[in-house]
């Protein structure tokens, strides 16, 4: 196998390693550490990402990679990989599945490949642009919902820290909605682009929550922003919406891409 790999492909293949090496460890009790941010992390987090590593440098050495617990390599090749071995390492730990691996292909912002895994549930969803949306193996859609009062609300955390304007606006948003559910993380965005779910929305992402899952929704016909309305997974945070309810739910998020909601 060589680096003429088809990236929509390269990204599945990749998924499906390293999250298939994180859940060797899923439910076996093993011990938990945590990050100077508080967040936790395990050997199945680092086990999975140098898995990962491993098979890039084989296939595309010349290329970069960003990964969360590793940081970045290579960092002066045009086209970066970006690595989230387990997103959603707090349902890991407390043995829920609703976690995934995230494997994207970059150039600059430009997201080149994507692919979400969930391993427990054995769904895998990946996209390139211009090439759609395939659910293991299927093209998938978004939904068509068009009120609110239908809609499928998911967030992964409904709390908002230290933006209590934005918490405010999304607490609008859920009351209006017909469900708000936690199931948060990629696995969220899982169900948004294989029509299980309307909106997802994210108060904090990074590139490497963040770039996978913009490339799916936008390929399954969906509405991936930040909260000043760039299509972009550099922002910072997210509103993934379908079609249908894009204009309807940022007028309530961020009405005129306000960037004063960050307060």
């Amino acid at each position: 196998m060589t680096a003429t790999l088809p990236l929509l492909q390269a990204v599945t293949e990749l998924a499906r390693l390293a999250g298939d090496e994180a859940n060797r460890f899923f439910r076996t009790g093993i011990a938990v550490e945590y990050k100077s941010d508080g967040s936790p992390v395990t050997v199945a987090d680092r086990s999975a990402e140098t898995a990962a590593r491993e098979w890039i440098r084989s296939r595309f050495p010349d290329d970069g990679i960003l990964g969360e617990e590793f940081g970045l390599e290579n960092e002066d090749a045009p086209r970066r990989w970006v690595l989230d071995p387990i997103d959603g390492t707090k349902s890991f730990i407390h043995g829920v599945p609703l976690w995934g691996t995230l494997v994207a292909v970059v150039e600059g912002e430009h997201v080149l490949a994507g692919a979400i895994y969930a391993p427990t549930t054995q769904e895998l969803v990946a996209a390139a642009p211009g090439e759609g949306a395939w659910f293991n193996g299927s093209r998938t859609q978004v939904t068509t919902t068009a009120s609110l009062a239908a809609a499928t609300l998911l967030v992964t955390d409904e709390r908002f820290p230290d933006r209590p304007v934005r918490q405010q606006r999304f607490r609008q948003l859920a009351s209006t909605a017909r469900i708000t559910r936690t199931w948060g993380d990629c696995y969220g965005y899982l169900l948004l682009a294989t029509g299980r779910a309307d909106i997802m929305v994210d108060d904090l992402m990074n590139p490497w929550d963040a770039a996978a899952v913009q490339v799916v929704v936008e390929e399954a016909g969906g509405r991936f922003t930040d909260f000043r309305g760039r299509s972009t997974a550099f922002g910072g945070d997210s509103i993934a919406t379908n079609a249908a309810l894009d204009t309807i739910v940022r007028d309530i998020l961020c009405p005129g891409g306000d960037p004063g909601l960050d307060a």
